[in-house]
């Protein structure tokens, strides 16, 4: 999407606002004395029996007398940033559902509110303006062209407001994809022209080349697919400043019928996003490469689908790992854990220059248990350091992408004690298995690297979430920027 910013030190009056037909106006709680469109604005309260206060928690969007429309929204300091993004999200929705060529941003408050106002009114503008997926044969975007900032001008030119926006795009746009034009063999062809566009290293480990190597838990999900499409893709960005050496895995399997196991068709449909956890990693990826961060990112996808058919795996297999665990198949639906094992594995060892990354950042739409924990509103965290867990909490509050931390006790993996292997997949019995899921993953971390899971219980909400108005709203690429920027500063 390719934008023109304008910035604007001082607000105008009505007559210099009056060719703007799309307005946005991002109140402070003080009411401004030089308010443009006052009195049009005290109207439509009245009309309402409301009052200039309940903006802060009810936007309201009114017709102006030049034809145009404006919304006007106040962000009270006591919000946190996840309050102040859905309550921009609500402003813009129907500024934005008219397909505007222009929008004027108009911010109020002191110097350090009225930045602070811009960049979060910028950031969810730009991200519900982005083209998404449609087969709909009536299907007409236009995109947005032009962006005025009104009261405030800026030092910097949005830079990281942009590449979050491309992020987090990038992430929607791969997720949404039909699954029959996003099949393993079309998504790594998507990789590969991506890593080309960035200057990202690439490689790949397919399915004959993991039976060679020994990774018996990802070849048990990718050999019920025909053809064997299935594969680990290895992405790095190295700049010769890196201050910092992080990795980041991502689950993405492209259709999850269940297996053998077979899902019924309730929770069968929509598996097609159940590539989610790699298009947050390719996202995170795509904005940390525009912002040019200080940082060697080793990105890992698990690309597979997990099918059925005379070669799928099934209940009580057992396979062994790229680490030479065994592993007792318990349920073919929890495959994602399969396919994360050796991904892990391979994430955690050293590379060619001896090194092994000094954190390991994972992403993945991985267990029900989480939903059921949370909800689809916030994402649960587990780590293998209680310091990395506390972090993960303090960044997704400063993204607007609020996370849980879970426990990672040792007494939870009696659950998965098997009689005949290492290690069980999972048990039949339910319970908290998002932590039976992170003790089986903690089990093929190599060296002992530092390592946070983030299962990815809000991937999807009806209606939006935070900043982003559509369903899928590409949560974990603004939390992910986030906490690599915090481990920066350590």
């Amino acid at each position: 999407m390719s934008l023109k910013l304008v910035q604007f030190s001082e607000i105008g009056s009505e007559n210099t606002l009056f060719s703007e037909k799309h307005i946005l106006f991002v109140l402070s709680e003080k009411e401004e004395n030089n308010l443009p469109f006052a009195e049009v604005l005290q109207t439509r309260l009245k009309r309402s029996n409301a009052e200039f206060k309940d903006l802060h928690k009810t936007p309201i969007t009114v017709d102006l007398p030049n034809g145009g429309v404006a919304s006007f929204v106040i962000l009270g300091e006591q919000l946190n940033i996840f309050q102040r993004h859905g309550l921009l999200r609500k402003a813009v929705k129907l500024l934005l559902g008219e397909q505007p060529e222009s929008i004027a941003i108009c911010v109020f408050g002191n110097e350090a509110t009225r930045e602070a106002h811009a960049c979060a009114a910028c950031y969810v503008v730009m991200v519900n303006a982005a083209e998404l997926p449609s087969r709909k044969k009536e299907h007409k975007f236009k995109s947005l062209k032009n962006i005025s900032i009104h009261g405030f001008k800026a030092t910097h030119d949005y830079t990281s407001v942009n590449a979050r926006v491309a992020g987090n795009t990038l992430c929607r746009q791969l997720t949404i994809t039909p699954p029959n034009e996003l099949t393993p063999t079309i998504y790594r062809e998507k990789v590969t022209a991506l890593a080309k566009q960035y200057g990202w290293q690439h490689e790949e480990f397919d399915m004959p080349t993991l039976k060679q190597m020994g990774a018996g838990a990802f070849y048990a999900v990718g050999q019920g697919s025909e053809p064997l499409d299935a594969a680990i893709v290895h992405l790095t960005y190295a700049p010769k400043n890196a201050k910092k050496h992080i990795a980041l895995v991502g689950k993405g399997i492209c259709f999850d019928t269940g297996g053998h196991n077979i899902k019924p068709a309730k929770y069968m449909q929509g598996m097609h996003e159940d590539m989610n956890g790699s298009a947050v990693t390719l996202g995170i990826l795509l904005a940390a490469t525009q912002q040019q961060l200080p940082v060697k990112l080793d990105c890992w996808l698990a690309i597979a689908q997990n099918h059925i058919g005379p070669s799928a795996y099934k209940q009580n297999d057992v396979v062994t790992a790229l680490n030479g665990m065994t592993i007792e198949i318990v349920h073919t639906d929890a495959e994602g854990r399969m396919v994360l094992a050796d991904t892990l594995t391979l994430a955690s060892r050293p590379d060619a220059n001896g090194e092994v990354p000094e954190v390991i950042l994972d992403f993945a739409t991985l267990t029900g248990s989480m939903m059921s924990a949370l909800g689809d509103r916030m994402s649960g965290v587990i780590s293998n350091r209680p310091e990395l867990a506390g972090k993960a909490v303090e960044a997704g509050n400063a993204a607007g992408e609020r996370v849980v931390a879970f426990p990672y006790d040792d007494d939870y993996e009696s659950d998965l004690d098997s009689d005949i292997a290492d290690i069980k997949q999972c048990t039949l019995e339910g319970g908290a298995d998002h932590i039976h899921a992170a003790r089986f993953l903690g089990k093929f971390i190599a060296h002992d690297v530092a390592w946070l899971h983030t299962d990815l219980s809000s991937a999807n909400r009806k209606d939006g979430l935070g900043a982003v108005q559509s369903d899928t709203n590409g949560f974990g690429v603004g939390f992910g920027l986030e906490m690599i920027k915090s481990l920066l500063k350590n």
